[in-house]
C-alpha cells in the first residue's frame, strides 16, 4: 500500500478542527514533501520522526514521500501532529495495518528516541473531534487523564511509537509500565489556604466581595498600602461557587492551551484568579501573537476572577482594552490567515492607591492635580463597569483587635454566597442569564420591580446628576443581589439605598 490516512486535529485558539493526514510514497529520489500550510514546528517534524522511527526498530521508507495536510488553506502549527504522521507513515509502508487508524484521532509530540510526549491543547482537540464523530484517541500518557474528561470517548494512552505499532499490530492497549525508581521528594511544608477571616479592619469591603460574589459583579478598591486590597481580591475566588461542568470545562480547555494545567489536576474546579504585572502589554492582556495566537490574562481569568493590581500604572490603552471582553465576554483577534476567539467571561478587580506617593492621610505630598492625573488613568468608561467601588482606610491597631470576633470566614460566607447564587438562579429561570450582574437594564426594569418607593433614591440622585442611567441599572443589580443575600423577594429602600453607596463609593 503507498496511500494511507491518519487523523490529527488543529488548534486554532481553543477550537479544533479535524486534519486529514494523508501520505503516498511514491518513487525516485529519496526526500520528503510537507503540503498543507505547516508552520516551522510542523516542518521540522519530518526529521523528529525519521530518527524516532529508526530508534524504534522500523524502517524509513525510501524514495519520495508526500505528506498532504488537509484542508490544506487551514493554518496547522505546533507539534501535535508528529504521531499521525509517523503511523501515516508506516501504514502507508505496509509496516502496520491501517485499519485500526481509520477511526481514530492521533496527538502527540515524538522525541528522536521515540517517545510519546505530551502537548498543549488536548481537551479542546478531543472535544472537536468528539463533536465531528470521532470516539476512539490516541494520545501520549501525560494527556491521558485529561482526554478522558470528554465521556463517551475511547482514549488509548502510549508510551512510544513501538507501543503504537503494538496496538496496531495486535488490537491489544499498551499496558501501563511501572515508573523508574526514583528517590523520595522530601515533603513541602503545608501552605494554608487564603481565607477572609485574614483581612482584619475592613469590615465593608469584606461585605463587598461577599456582594461581588454572590451577583458577579465587577470591584474597585481604593486606599493606601497594606489596607488589604490585595488580601481581599486573592480571597475572592474562595468564597465563589465552584465551576460546574461546561464552565469546569472551558475554564480547563484555555489552560491546557496556555499550558497551565497543573500535574496531576487535568480539571480546574476552583475559580481560576489572574493577576498580571502592570508592566504587560496589550497583547499580553487580551492575547496574541505574531504566528499562533495564545490566550491573554483575560482569557486565563475566565470563570473566575482577573486581579488588576496598581491599575493607575498600567498603560491606558492596556486599561480600557479591558472593555470589550467585559461587555462581549470573549476576544476576537482578527489575523491574516485566520480569526481566533478566546472566551473571557471574568470578574474585574481593580485596585489602586490615591495618589502617587501612597501615603496616607495627611502624609501625602502630592499635589491636588498630580493626584487627578495619576486617578485619570482609569478611564470613565472603564470606572462605568464597575459595579462596586470601595475606599479602604488606614486601619489601627484598635480596629484589628475589635474586629477579630466579626471576621468570618471563606467556608462561612461561601454558604451564603451559594445560596444568593441559587436563588438568584430561580428567578432567573428560563432566560439566558445567571446572576444579577448580566441581567440587561430594560429587562431588569420591565421584568423585575422592586418595591414601590425605593426608587425615590435613584430619581432624586438623577435630579442631582450624581448618576446616570446606565449608573441606575447597575446600582438596581446590586439591589437584587443585596435581597438575595438576605433572602428577601425583592429590594427594598433599605437595598436600594446601600447598593446606591456602593455604587458611587460612599459606603461605610
Amino acid at each position: 500500500m503507498t496511500l494511507s490516512r491518519t487523523h490529527c486535529v488543529a488548534l486554532l485558539g481553543v477550537e479544533g478542527h479535524i486534519v486529514e493526514i494523508e501520505v503516498h510514497l511514491g518513487g525516485g529520489d529519496p526526500g520528503v514533501t510537507l503540503v498543507g500550510l505547516p508552520d516551522a514546528a510542523l516542518r521540522e517534524a519530518r526529521d523528529r520522526i525519521r530518527a524516532a522511527l529508526a530508534n524504534s526498530g522500523e524502517a524509513w521508507p525510501s524514495g519520495q514521500i508526500t505528506i498532504s495536510l488537509s484542508p490544506a488553506s487551514l493554518p496547522k502549527s505546533g507539534s501535535l501532529f508528529d504521531l499521525a504522521i509517523a503511523a501515516a507513515v508506516l501504514a502507508a509502508e505496509g509496516s502496520i495495518p491501517p485499519d485500526p487508524l481509520a477511526g481514530s484521532v492521533l496527538i502527540a509530540e515524538l522525541g528522536l528516541d521515540g517517545r510519546a510526549r505530551p502537548v498543549r491543547g488536548v481537551l479542546p482537540a478531543v472535544i472537536a473531534a468528539r463533536e465531528r464523530g470521532h470516539d476512539r484517541f490516541v494520545v501520549a500518557r501525560g494527556n491521558a487523564a485529561e482526554a478522558s474528561l470528554v465521556p463517551d470517548i475511547e482514549v488509548i494512552a502510549v508510551d512510544s511509537l513501538e507501543d503504537l505499532c503494538s496496538w496496531a499490530r495486535e488490537g491489544i492497549p499498551p499496558q501501563t509500565r511501572a515508573p523508574d525508581p526514583v528517590a523520595p521528594r522530601p515533603r513541602r511544608p503545608a501552605v494554608a489556604e487564603p481565607d477572609l477571616a485574614d483581612v482584619l479592619g475592613q469590615p465593608v469591603a469584606r461585605r463587598a466581595v461577599e456582594i461581588a460574589a454572590a451577583g458577579g459583579h465587577n470591584l474597585m478598591m481604593l486606599g493606601p498600602p497594606g489596607t488589604g486590597k490585595s488580601l481581599l481580591a486573592e480571597r475572592l475566588p474562595t468564597v465563589l461557587p465552584r465551576l460546574e461542568p461546561t464552565a469546569a470545562l472551558e475554564a480547563t480547555a484555555i489552560h491546557s492551551v496556555a499550558g497551565l494545567l497543573p500535574e496531576g489536576a487535568p480539571l480546574v474546579t476552583m475559580p481560576p484568579f489572574a493577576a498580571p504585572h502592570h508592566t504587560s502589554t496589550r497583547s499580553a492582556i487580551i492575547g496574541g501573537g505574531s504566528g499562533h495566537p495564545v490566550p491573554g490574562w483575560v482569557s486565563k481569568a475566565h470563570q473566575g476572577v482577573l486581579f488588576v493590581d496598581e491599575a493607575p500604572q498600567f498603560g491606558r490603552g492596556v486599561l480600557d482594552s479591558l472593555r470589550e471582553p467585559l461587555e462581549r465576554g470573549e476576544v476576537v483577534l482578527a489575523r491574516a490567515s485566520s480569526t481566533v476567539t478566546f472566551p473571557a467571561r471574568f470578574q474585574l478587580v481593580l485596585a489602586a492607591n490615591p495618589c502617587p506617593c501612597a501615603k496616607p492621610g495627611t502624609l501625602c505630598e502630592c499635589p491636588a492635580g498630580e493626584r487627578r492625573r495619576y486617578f485619570s488613568r482609569i478611564s470613565g468608561p472603564l470606572l462605568d463597569r464597575v459595579d462596586l467601588k470601595v475606599e479602604l482606610p488606614q486601619v489601627g491597631r484598635a480596629e484589628l483587635l475589635a474586629d477579630r470576633a466579626f471576621a468570618e470566614s471563606s467556608a462561612v460566607v461561601a454558604a451564603r454566597v451559594l445560596a444568593a447564587r441559587e436563588r438568584a438562579a430561580r428567578r432567573l429561570a428560563g432566560t439566558p442569564w445567571s446572576t444579577n450582574s448580566q441581567v440587561p437594564g430594560a429587562h431588569l426594569r420591565r421584568d423585575f420591580p422592586v418595591e414601590r418607593g425605593a426608587l425615590r433614591i435613584l430619581g432624586l440622585a438623577m435630579d442631582q446628576g450624581r448618576i446616570s442611567a446606565r449608573g441606575v441599572d447597575r446600582t438596581l443589580r446590586i439591589a437584587w443581589t443585596l435581597a438575595d443575600l438576605a433572602d428577601r423577594d425583592r429590594p427594598g429602600e433599605e437595598e436600594v439605598a446601600y447598593a446606591f453607596a456602593l455604587w458611587s463609593g460612599r459606603a461605610w
